[in-house]
């Protein structure tokens, strides 16, 4: 990002100490017939950095970096680009789409007539006064861009470090592998390399349901993807050939928000949960069919999420807005056993996430309708202490904030020693789970915004380098994890929100999915490391519209819940625990199947068949 006088402040990827004057002609000669003058700014990232833009990399840029990819060959670094290092340039703000330059500048004349007409004499038209009333204009607007660079530049860069060395070589990894030597660690390393994240790019899409598409999850072996949407159908697919395999009815009854394989079943077992409030189970065959889907448990409230237990394919956990936690075993004639009620003092705390840590499976961490990441222990929950909480983490700044904030989602890292949680009109902020109760945050992540949607976060690569995350903004936005400065920056969904960010368990990928009807799968296959461009403008719009966000959410969303909820019992039978008097508190919201028709006005088990 640049400052108006012409000093760049490098805020998302480190810095270099070049001559302006130099950059600056290297620019002009590189860009030849290119319309405008490069931006100050452009001195601080790398040659190749400018060289790359969006999806994919320019085709006419080759004579600006000819003397760089003769030594790229040389050259044994994380990134493959020299420093591996980015800035926030101006050059991404040149771009081909001139229908939002145009747009930029309509807004900008419509506020300079608004403020013109808001001066004294500000509607009499005397040609003496509008020169100087146009040069009033343009220091104003001069003004208030200096004023948000600045602002921008205090609020990104008050929390970043340098970004470290790089961690795979890639000339001596390469000659390591051909003769042998840690041959095995080889595709592992390449995952979590920062160049090949820089290289990621749109690969395909895979088209099959009618609405948004709320979840992805990858079988343990990586060869299938299983994708849940709005229109209540779940889909299995063999991503690498990008066809639909399978295609069944969900069961439910509203927006499916989970689908998960559960482990060592040999992909023939898939959980699953929705606005319902029914957790589901499907039985998959060999032969490409679903035999049946079944209900094993009933939320009171939507349910958002899904947690896994590592090594058990027949037990998995799950979370509701009726602030319920569900442990359910599959082996037993109940499933569902009400492990906690998730309370901050006496008021229930609806949930939106749970995530099992993969270290100490009896351990996992929950959040959802206020700002705490409360960790239980199985083993020994007794709500009658503390309300059974572990230990609960929480941003300093937030412990006493009086805004509406909530956690739409929170991930442990691969080893179980960091959490990972989003804030919804607030950032990414990662905790140390060793640390004791009450710990503030180690890092946070800026630039994305998490208001339209419960929406998903997660880390990258297999030792849990990055950070990734959608926007509201339709962009995927991956930090490194260390400086917490952006690395990539890619556009997602046209619709607008990104919600669902699944990387592939083994090799250097992902899937992501949100507003749209279809699921993207990105690859590191450009040929040189896709730029920053556009994400300055991204990022100070998004800060606007958060800001302006948070002044109103909290009303906003009360009204919203309040209204799902009337419509919710409106559409809901009385359980029958208070058909038959009893306390309400102690219902059991599991189903077997014959109880399923009598509760829920529907079938418990729902036979499927491919499609």
């Amino acid at each position: 990002m640049a400052e108006a006088d012409g000093k760049s402040t490098v805020l998302n990827g480190g810095s270099e100490e070049n001559t302006p004057g130099e950059d600056q002609q290297k620019e002009r000669d590189a860009s030849g017939s290119k319309e405008g003058q490069t931006e100050s700014s452009s001195q601080d990232a790398p040659k190749e950095t400018a060289e790359a833009s969006g999806d994919k990399p320019m085709p006419d840029v080759e004579g600006e970096t000819g003397t760089n990819r003769e030594g790229e060959e040389d050259e044994d670094t994380d990134s493959m680009d020299g420093s591996g290092l980015y800035s926030l340039t101006e050059d991404g703000e040149r771009e081909s789409e001139g229908g939002r330059r145009e747009k930029a500048k309509e807004k900008d004349g419509g506020q300079r007539a608004a403020r013109k007409r808001n001066r004294p004499g500000g509607g009499n038209n005397h040609s003496s006064s509008s020169d100087e009333d146009d040069d009033e204009d343009e220091e104003e607007e001069q003004k208030d861009d200096e004023d948000d660079d600045e602002a921008m530049e205090a609020w990104l860069g008050a929390e970043l470090r340098d970004l470290r060395g790089p961690v795979w070589r890639a000339v001596p990894s390469l000659r390591s592998r051909e003769i042998g030597r840690d041959s095995h660690q080889f595709v592992r390393r390449v995952c979590g390399a920062r160049g090949l994240v820089q290289r990621l790019e749109l690969q395909g899409r895979l088209e099959r349901h009618t609405g948004c598409v709320n979840t992805l999850h990858f079988n343990p072996s990586g060869t299938r993807l299983a994708s849940g949407s709005d229109d209540l159908r779940v889909v299995i697919w063999d991503w690498a050939i990008r066809r639909a395999e399978l295609e069944f009815d969900s069961g439910h009854k509203s927006n499916v928000f989970q689908a998960k394989f559960l482990p060592h079943s040999g992909d023939s077992t898939l959980a699953m949960c929705a606005r319902d409030g029914q957790i589901r189970v499907a039985e998959l065959s060999a032969t490409q069919r679903c035999k049946n889907t079944k209900r094993v448990a009933q939320h009171k409230g939507a349910a958002h999420k899904l947690a896994l237990e590592p090594d058990s394919p027949c037990s998995f956990l799950s979370a509701g807005e009726d602030a319920v936690v569900f442990g359910i075993d599959l082996r037993l004639d109940r499933p569902a056993n009400k492990l906690v009620v998730v309370k901050e003092g006496d008021k229930k705390v609806g949930l939106y996430t749970i995530f099992v840590n993969p270290a100490k499976t009896h351990h996992f961490a929950v959040g959802g309708r206020d700002q705490y990441v409360r960790i239980y222990d199985q083993r020994k929950i007794n709500e009658n202490d503390n309300n059974g909480v572990l230990k609960k983490f929480c941003p300093s700044h937030l412990v006493s904030s009086e805004s509406k904030t909530n956690i739409t989602c929170l991930v442990y890292s691969h080893d179980g020693t960091e959490l990972l949680a989003s804030y919804n009109d607030e950032d990414i902020y990662l905790f140390d789970s060793n640390h004791s109760d009450g710990a503030d945050y180690r890092r946070r992540y800026k630039g994305h915004r998490n208001n339209a949607t419960v929406k998903g976060v997660n880390f990258y690569g297999p030792c849990s380098e990055f950070v990734v995350s959608g926007s509201d903004c339709g962009h995927i936005y991956l930090w490194d994890k260390y400086s917490a400065r952006i690395v990539q920056f890619m556009e997602g969904d046209r619709g607008g929100v990104v919600n669902c960010l699944e990387p592939h368990p083994h090799l250097p990928g992902m899937a992501t999915s949100g507003l749209d009807h279809d699921i993207k799968l990105w690859a590191p296959t450009a040929e040189s490391p896709t730029g920053l461009k556009g994400l300055k403008e991204v990022m100070k719009k998004n800060k606007r519209e958060r800001d302006e966000d948070s002044v109103r959410h909290g009303d906003q969303y009360d009204t919203q819940l309040l209204w799902f909820l009337m419509r919710h019992m409106r559409n809901r039978r009385p359980p029958r625990a208070r058909r038959e008097g009893a306390d309400a508190d102690t219902d059991e919201s599991w189903s077997s199947p014959d109880s399923s028709d009598e509760e829920e006005g529907g079938p418990d088990h729902v036979q499927c068949m491919s499609s």
